[in-house]
């Protein structure tokens, strides 16, 4: 998969990793655009690691869950650090 089309799918992966998820989630695009990216790295490091899955293919179903499977592990962990830093005492 070239570079432009990991960053579409990161950006798409992160999208739909925010509508999944409840609540509201801090941060824009550009934000969006980076928890996608590291979250289909982490995906793909995942299903590369666990179940032997190539993640190589831009259509590719399991490409794609992985990513947003990952977008949604990386969301959860940046609303964990980031919330617990923006509340006030």
């Amino acid at each position: 998969m070239s570079f432009l089309g990991f960053l579409l799918l990161g950006l798409i992966a992160g999208a739909i990793a925010k509508l999944i998820l409840p609540g509201k989630q801090g941060g824009g695009w550009f934000v969006t655009l980076l928890l996608g990216v590291v979250g289909a790295l982490l995906g793909g490091w995942i299903g590369n690691m666990l179940f032997n899955v190539k993640v190589d293919e831009f259509w590719s179903l399991s490409s794609w869950l992985l990513a947003i499977g990952g977008s949604i592990i990386v969301l959860l962990i940046y609303g964990a650090i980031v919330g617990r830093g923006s509340r006030k005492a």
